[in-house]
C-alpha cells in the first residue's frame, strides 16, 4: 500500500533533470569558460538554501507500455533561496538544453519566477544565458505553425520593476527576449569575455550586410559604455558577489524599508584632507570618488554605472549604517556638465531611490548642461528635462552638498527647490545663471568691442564681478543656508541620515520605475 515506487520514480526524474543537457553539453559549457545554471545558483545562494520549483518539468517520450524512454528538462531552473539569510527568488536559463531556445522552453517556469517574486515580495535574480525562451526557427518544424509574437510574462516584468529589487546577470550570448530581460532590471551586469548582448546575433545581422563577431556587435564593454547594462565584471563569481552586495542596501520590496547595518565608523569622523580637496583654481579638476569615500561609512560606497554617463558618479552607500543613494559630479568628464547620458543616469538613480525609499545625498559641482552641436544632436535637453522631472517627483529625503559650481538649469537641478533646502555649501562654492568667465562675452560684448584695449577691459569687468562672487555674499542674503567646514561634512550627512530614517515610508511610489 506504500507510494515508495512513485517516490523512487520522482527521484529518478529529478536526477535526470540535474543532468541538464547531458555530459557533452555540460562539458561544452565548461569549455566555454561558463558555469552551468545549477552551479551558478549554488554559488549565488547561501549553502543548501535553494528550494527548486518545477524540477521535473520538461519534455519526455514514452514507449508503448507508458515507460519514459527519453527526458529533456526544461531550459529554465527556478526557485527560492537565501542570500545572507534573506529570502530571494532566482531563475536561470540552462544553455545546455537547446541553447535556451523557445522549442525547449517551459514558459510557465519563467512566469512563475516573476510572479513568485512579485506576490511574495521577494527580490528577484535573473541568470540570463541565451535567448531566454525567445525565438528559434526550429520551432516552425516542431510546432507545425508560426505565431504572432508576444512577450510572455512581460506584465510581471513591468510590475516587478515597481515592486521588488531585480538583478539581471548576463552570463552568455544574450539575444532577443533574453536581452530584454537582462536590460529590464534595477541592476544589470555582464561578464567580460563570456557575455554578449544583442537584439539579434551576428548571423541575423549578417543579412543586412554587417559581418561582425559577437564581441564586435554586442560585447560587454560596448553596453557598459552606453548604459544598456550598469556594470561589467571579470568573472561569474564577481557577478554573484556584486549581486549580494547590491541587494544588501535594499528592502525585499517596496512594502518594507532598507535595513540599517552595523556601523563601526565614527559618525563624527573628520577627514583633514577635505579642507584642501577642492582646488582654489576654479579651472582645476579634482577626484570626486575619494571625497565620496571620505564622507560615507568606510568601505560602504558601491558604485553603479562607472563606464557610462561619466560626468555623474552614482551608487549606494551607508551613513551611520543607514543605506542612501549617492549622486556626485565628476569633473574629469566634461567638467561635470550633464550630458544626455549623465542625465539618463541621474534619472535612473533618482527613480531607484524613490522606488526603494533610499534618502539621497548629492555632492554637487555642475557647470550646467553640456553645450555644443554634439549635445544638441544627442537631445541633451530632453534627457535633462526628464532627469529634472525625476528629481522633482522624488519624495524621499534629499540632501545636497555644493562643493563648487552650480550653474544653469542642470545646476539648479541639484534638488527640488520647492522642498526644504536641506543642503550645505563648502567655502569653494561658485554659482549663478552661468559662469562669469563665459557670461562676460555675452553680457558685455558691445562694451568690450568698443574699448581701446578689449582684453584689458574684459579683465577689468571680470575683476569687478569677482568682488561679488564670494559665497559669503550669497549667505548674507540667505540664498544659501549654510556654508560649512568641509571636514564636518560626514558628521552633517550622518545627522541627515538619522533624521531621514523615520521619515521613510514603505509602500509603492506614485509611479513605477521603468528600465
Amino acid at each position: 500500500m506504500s507510494w515508495q515506487a512513485e517516490i523512487e520514480e520522482l527521484r529518478r526524474r529529478e536526477a535526470l533533470a540535474r543532468q541538464m543537457g547531458g555530459p557533452d553539453k555540460v562539458k561544452r559549457q565548461h569549455d566555454g569558460g561558463k558555469l552551468t545554471v545549477r552551479e551558478r545558483i549554488a554559488r549565488l545562494l547561501d549553502a543548501d538554501s535553494f528550494h527548486e520549483i518545477g524540477a521535473i518539468a520538461g519534455k519526455a517520450r514514452y514507449d508503448a507500455e507508458g515507460r519514459m524512454t527519453e527526458f529533456m528538462p526544461a531550459n529554465f531552473v527556478c526557485g527560492r533561496g537565501r542570500i545572507e539569510g534573506r529570502a530571494v527568488v532566482v531563475g536561470g536559463d540552462d544553455f545546455t538544453v537547446r541553447g535556451g531556445a523557445a522549442d525547449a522552453a517551459i514558459r510557465g517556469k519563467q512566469l512563475i519566477a516573476e510572479q513568485m517574486a512579485n506576490e511574495l515580495r521577494l527580490p528577484l535574480v535573473r541568470l540570463v544565458d541565451g535567448t531566454g525562451g525567445g525565438g528559434s526557427v526550429k520551432s516552425l518544424e516542431v510546432d507545425g505553425h508560426t505565431y504572432v509574437p508576444a512577450n510572455p510574462g512581460w506584465d510581471w516584468v513591468v510590475a516587478n520593476m515597481a515592486t521588488v529589487p531585480v538583478v539581471a546577470l548576463g552570463l552568455g550570448s544574450v539575444a532577443g527576449l533574453g536581452a530584454a530581460r537582462l536590460a529590464s532590471a534595477h541592476y544589470a551586469l555582464m561578464v567580460a569575455g563570456i557575455s554578449q548582448m544583442f537584439i539579434a546575433g551576428p548571423p541575423v545581422v549578417a543579412r543586412i550586410g554587417k559581418t561582425l563577431t559577437k564581441e564586435e556587435l554586442g560585447g560587454a564593454a560596448i553596453h557598459a559604455r552606453v548604459g544598456a547594462v550598469d556594470d561589467v565584471v571579470a568573472s561569474e563569481d564577481e557577478a554573484f558577489a556584486r549581486t549580494r552586495r547590491f541587494l544588501s542596501y535594499l528592502p525585499p520590496s517596496v512594502d518594507a524599508l532598507p535595513p540599517r547595518a552595523a556601523c563601526e565608523d565614527d559618525p563624527a569622523r573628520r577627514e583633514e584632507k577635505l579642507i584642501a580637496a577642492v582646488p582654489r583654481d576654479r579651472r582645476q579638476v579634482y577626484k570626486i570618488r575619494p571625497i565620496v569615500e571620505a564622507v560615507v561609512d568606510r568601505g560602504s560606497f558601491f558604485e553603479i554605472g562607472r563606464d557610462w554617463g561619466r560626468s555623474i558618479v552614482t551608487g549606494l552607500a551607508r551613513l551611520d549604517g543607514w543605506p542612501v543613494a549617492v549622486l556626485a559630479s565628476d569633473l574629469f568628464h566634461y567638467g561635470g556638465a550633464w550630458t544626455a547620458d549623465a542625465a539618463r543616469k541621474v534619472t535612473r538613480m533618482a527613480d531607484l531611490a524613490e522606488t526603494f525609499h533610499l534618502p539621497v545625498v548629492h555632492l554637487v559641482d555642475c557647470p550646467g548642461f553640456l553645450i555644443g552641436p554634439e549635445a544638441e544632436q544627442a537631445a541633451t535637453i530632453r534627457h535633462g528635462a526628464r532627469a529634472l522631472a525625476a528629481i522633482y517627483q522624488a519624495r524621499v529625503p534629499w540632501c545636497s552638498v555644493i562643493l563648487r559650481k552650480v550653474f544653469g538649469v542642470a545646476g539648479a537641478g541639484h534638488q527640488n527647490h520647492t522642498r526644504l533646502h536641506y543642503r550645505y555649501a563648502w567655502p569653494s562654492g561658485d554659482w549663478g545663471s552661468l559662469p562669469i568667465e563665459g557670461g562676460i562675452e555675452a553680457a558685455y560684448r558691445a562694451e568690450i568691442e568698443a574699448a581701446p584695449d578689449p582684453e584689458a577691459h574684459r579683465a577689468a569687468i571680470e575683476q569687478r564681478l569677482n568682488r561679488v562672487r564670494s559665497p559669503f555674499r550669497t549667505a548674507e542674503t540667505f540664498l544659501i543656508e549654510e556654508i560649512v567646514d568641509p571636514r564636518d561634512t560626514r558628521r552633517l550627512l550622518c545627522e541627515f541620515a538619522n533624521l531621514a530614517a523615520p521619515l521613510r515610508r514603505p509602500g509603492p511610489g506614485a509611479h513605477g520605475m521603468r528600465p
